[in-house]
């Protein structure tokens, strides 16, 4: 696949699963996808949650997206995008769920992160002996 055909992808997907670590311990959890575009996989999170605060101490993360029969797999390091109001609002008209949250408590406690110096590598049941292969997305 080439860099266009893993952005498709990754924004036909819709939720991926994000790696971090606290010490040495790991964490995974489900995160909707706000977008991915060739300036990284952007996405929310609330400031007070565990991943915020895991975030901040190590920036380095891996995204996993999958469908049926193949996944992609991104590495990267996030950026915080905290100033950018116009983006926060963009993500609470495509996510109605969150109008309450943010009508109650404003947009303070959201954090939006940007994953950066993305490199994907993909794979499928048809290739899974093939080698792996990396590529550069941002």
């Amino acid at each position: 696949m080439d860099k266009n055909e893993i952005l498709k992808y990754l924004n036909d997907s819709k939720i991926f699963f994000l790696a971090t670590a606290e010490g040495d311990v790991p964490h995974v959890r489900g995160i909707f996808l706000h977008k991915a575009d060739e300036k990284g996989i952007t996405f929310t999170t609330a400031k007070f949650r565990d991943l915020y605060k895991q975030l901040k101490a190590n920036p380095k993360v891996e995204l996993c997206f999958s469908q049926e029969k193949s996944s992609i797999r991104v590495r990267g390091k996030v950026v915080e995008l905290d100033d950018d109001i116009d983006l926060k609002k963009e993500i609470v008209a495509a996510r109605p769920f969150m109008k309450p949250w943010i009508d109650a408590k404003g947009f303070a406690p959201m954090a939006v992160f940007r994953v950066v110096d993305c490199v994907a590598t993909t794979w499928s049941f048809d290739k899974t002996l093939e080698p792996k292969t990396f590529v550069p997305l941002s």
